[in-house]
């Protein structure tokens, strides 16, 4: 009895791991996710000059920085631009609301004297969503205030 010779045939794809298929589908939620960031940074809108919720003055900056359009904690800083200048000074920071019928009175985070030419005071405001908000600061009976922040 004679063995027949063994059959030759074409050879085929290579044989692919099992856990290929699970890696291609990585790779392109993973680009497809880069791509997505990249997309919506280039969106984005350039970043202001001067940060929002602050105003240059003669001497310095006074910003405040809180959840406009919501009750939350609200911070009212003023830095000098000169630290070392003459002294440190006394300063009233506080806050200011407004919608379309009326313009509140300021409010008052208290007075306190700067140190190392800064200074920063915080308190809880209780705003509605139509309001805006600007900070305010007194030094020797002047009046001193931001641009609006509306939501």
């Amino acid at each position: 009895m004679s063995v027949p010779a063994p059959r030759r045939t074409l050879p085929g794809p290579p044989a692919r791991r099992p856990d290929a298929h699970h890696r291609a589908r990585r790779v392109t939620v993973a680009l497809a996710a880069l791509g997505l960031v990249a997309a919506t940074a280039a969106a984005a809108p350039p970043a202001p000059a001067a940060p929002t919720g602050c105003g240059d003055l003669v001497r310095g900056q006074l910003c405040l920085r809180g959840p406009v359009g919501a009750d939350g904690t609200y911070t009212a800083t003023y830095r000098r631009d000169e630290p070392a200048g003459p002294g440190e000074i006394i300063v009233r920071l506080g806050y200011q609301r407004k919608n379309d019928r009326i313009t509140a009175f300021p409010g008052w985070f208290g007075t306190r004297r700067t140190q190392g030419g800064a200074v920063g005071l915080s308190g809880r405001v209780e705003m509605l969503r139509d309001e805006c908000i600007r900070g305010v600061m007194e030094r020797a009976q002047t009046i001193y205030v931001t641009k609006w922040s509306c939501s």
